[in-house]
Formats: structure tokens, sequence, C-alpha cells
């Protein structure tokens, strides 16, 4: 391996995606830098200016320009961070939010068109020959919080959802295929009629692979939303991925206009519940019952969110 070969890669590949072009037009009216910010921004916990900079390694006066230009088209909003009042926090704007989604879905399908040339027999011996490269020119480091992003579901991850809740609630707890049955009819139900606009489904993905899920659906009661299935990969726990997920649902069902965001799980889920508890969840009720081939104590936890924590 040499310099050259490095280089010589380098310049395929960026004819192939059309960095040097076509990616002004993909992502326009904002330059290929400025729709990754963007996408930081929406995907990733680097909300403060300073973390944003070392991150992907901008200049300051560069990201600033940057940052003014959202500010100005509406994109964002900044104020003081709630960790440290010296650094500047960002925030994606309603409209934030819906530039980086429409420019993510063009991403989307410009890389799938790409995957379209690819037989489905070699794409595992791809994805494979991406994440050595990954895995070699970054040393072979263990993954780090920051590497974690979420994103709605693309096609195969609600079947994903399904099958790695089974497989690890199996492992974890030995429950049965009663609980499956149970997933495969809540994925279904979303999957078949749901209101993007009340209604989603969150996965965390790591490398390139599903780590996480959850989802947040309305509930029978009004106003109330329900939150569901959350999953995080045994590999991957340790990340703070759990209450990203969370965070993610409240923050949706508060914007989304519910009152109260309710739960139920387990007791034996202790993982869980302390994640919950520390979003301000309270437990209003449990009761014993058998499910899934185990004797289980239930739990509802409810969320008034029109109380903001502290």
């Amino acid at each position: 391996m040499t310099v050259e070969d490095i280089r010589s890669f380098n310049r395929f590949y960026t004819r192939l995606i059309g960095a040097l072009d076509y990616g002004r037009r993909l992502y326009a009216p904002y330059t290929l830098t400025e729709s990754r910010v963007l996408y930081e921004l929406a995907h990733s916990p680097r909300t403060d200016v300073a973390d944003l900079r070392t991150w992907l390694h901008l200049d300051a006066g560069y990201l600033t320009r940057i940052l003014n230009k959202f500010e100005t088209d509406g994109l964002i909003e900044r104020g003081p961070s709630e960790r440290d009042p010296r650094r500047r926090r960002i925030r994606l704007t309603t409209r934030g939010r819906e530039t980086a989604d429409l420019l993510d879905e063009r991403a989307r399908q410009a890389v799938g068109a790409l995957l379209a040339g690819v037989a489905p027999d070699d794409r595992p011996r791809l994805a494979e020959a991406l994440r050595t490269v990954r895995t070699l020119l970054s040393g072979d480091r263990a993954p780090r919080p920051e590497d974690v992003v979420l994103r709605e579901p693309a096609p195969g991850d609600l079947g994903w959802i399904v099958q790695r809740n089974a497989a690890l609630y199996a492992a974890e707890y030995d429950w049965n295929a009663e609980y499956e049955g149970l997933v495969a009819r809540i994925v279904a139900d979303f999957a078949e009629d749901h209101d993007p606009h009340l209604e989603r489904v969150w996965i965390a993905e790591l490398d390139g692979a599903p780590v996480g899920c959850v989802m947040c659906v309305r509930d029978a009661a009004p106003g109330t939303a329900r939150l569901r299935l959350l999953l995080v990969e045994p590999g991957a726990r340790g990340l703070g991925i759990g209450d990203r997920l969370v965070t993610a649902v409240v923050g949706f069902a508060r914007g989304a206009g519910y009152h109260e965001l309710v739960l139920w799980t387990n007791d034996v889920l202790t993982t869980a519940r302390r994640i919950y508890q520390r979003h301000g969840f309270v437990l209003v009720a449990e009761k014993p019952h058998r499910s899934f081939g185990q004797d289980l104590v239930g739990q509802d936890w409810r969320l008034d969110l029109r109380v903001r924590a502290e």
C-alpha cells in the first residue's frame, strides 16, 4: 500500500459519487460542507459550536459564516450552552429539520441508485470492505458516542426491529415466540398506517449497521403518545444510545403537541427503567402477569410533557 494507492482511490470515489459537481446540485442551495454541518446538527449530540468545529476539522471563521447563513435562512437558533454558558449551543428550527430531512433523502436516493448497480450477492462483501477501510484508517479505536447516528428507518429496518427484539429477549430473558408476535403486530400496525407528524421510528446506527431502535406512536387516550420497543444491541451498550433514543422520543412528542407520554415495561428491564426515571417518567401502576413464557411484573410509566425537567 502506497500513498498513491489511497490518492488513486480518492480520485475514483469522488468521481463516482459526483462530489466535484453533482454534490453541489444534490445539496442545492447548500454546498457539500454546509450540508454536512446541517447533517451533524440533525443527527448527532455535537450541538455546541466548539464541538462541531473540532469534529469536522473546520476553520472557526468558515464555520461561523456557515452558521450565520443558516441563521439568516431560518434553519437554526443559537444560545448559551446548558453545559457551559461561555459556549454557544445550536438548535435546528422546524424549517432546519425539514431541510436536513430533504437533503438526507436526496443523499439516500443517490446512494440507492449507486447500490442498484451492485449485485445483491456482492453487497455483503462491499459492506465488509467499507468497514475494513474505516476500521484500519481510524486506528482500530473503540466506538465513541458521537459515532452513533439517529435516523429514520430505511427499507428492511422494520423487519430488523422485529428480528432483534425476538432474538435479544430470548437470549437475555428466555422470552418465547409470543413476544416476537407482539413486536411484529406493533411494527406491522405502524408500517400499514401511521401519521408521520404524530408517530415516528428512530434507528440508531453505528458504522453503517443498526444498533438500536425506539418508536413513538399515538395512544388510545387523547393527547397521549406511547413509547415502544426501546432496544440497544449488547455490543453498543455504554455509549448512551438508550438515553439518546428516549430523548428523541420525548422531544418529538412534546413538539408534536402531546401532553403526556406513557410506556409499558416489565420490572426485569432494570437498565431501561433507570433511563425512563432519568427523563422524569413516574411509575403509576404495576401488576403481575404471565406472558412470553415467564412470570413477570408489568409496569405503567407516565411523563407529563407539560412539565419540563429542570
